[in-house]
């Protein structure tokens, strides 16, 4: 099966604990440390096998490979991937089943990563998956004071909740580019520094 690494975590004698985002599930599996296997990291996409043991309550990962991206070398790429999958492991980590959606919603993201602006991809992700799991507030109605929004301008905090620039006092998302965001799941009308905000927002938390 394939999956995606969210979080690693290194128990004794460089052990790892490696949660897996794949198409279903959220597998935590246990790596043993050996010579021969390869290198693996936060955001990367394996193929791999799970064994069971009746000496433990967590299966072993094992016949792990590396699928690598043509943008894996560039730095700066993925930096802000792994950043973006780190939200995922605290999000999802009491969940266990999840459908294919979290799976195919990466899978997406990642063929686009190096080609189009990366903290677009990942805002336009995120807006999909408020709407899938149904926390996406299109109607432009103050979080904070609960009044309707009717300024040309709408401020943004965690989980993308809309407010008034004068509750919230940040930076103003222009109201148009917004609703393109919200309703077609595109960012074609946001400019760079709106970008730049709904990503720091996003780094909040899923």
């Amino acid at each position: 099966m394939q999956g995606y690494i969210i979080n690693l975590n290194k128990v004794k004698d460089e052990d790892l604990i490696v949660t897996i985002i794949s198409r279903g599930n959220l597998d935590t599996l246990y790596r043993f440390y050996g010579a021969r296997h390869g290198t693996i990291n936060i955001g990367f996409k394996i193929d791999y096998e799970k064994e069971s043991s009746a000496k433990s309550t967590i299966s072993r990962l094992k016949d792990v490979i590396h699928i690598g991206f043509k943008w894996i070398n560039d730095y700066k790429l993925l930096k802000l991937w792994q950043d973006f999958l780190k939200l995922f492991h605290k999000h999802l980590q009491d969940t266990e089943e999840l459908g294919d959606f979290y799976f195919e919603l990466l899978d997406n993201a990642s063929n686009i990563w190096g080609t189009q602006n990366p903290k677009r991809v990942a805002i336009e992700s995120y807006t999909k998956l408020l709407e899938q799991e149904g926390r996406l507030h299109k109607e432009m109605v103050c979080f904070l004071c609960s009044q309707e929004i009717q300024e040309n301008e709408i401020s943004i905090i965690r989980a993308f909740l809309p407010t008034h620039k004068q509750c919230s006092h940040t930076l103003g998302i222009n109201k148009l580019a917004l609703h393109e965001l919200f309703f077609n799941k595109s960012s074609l009308f946001l400019n760079d520094k709106e970008v730049d905000r709904l990503w720091y927002v996003l780094m909040e938390g899923l």
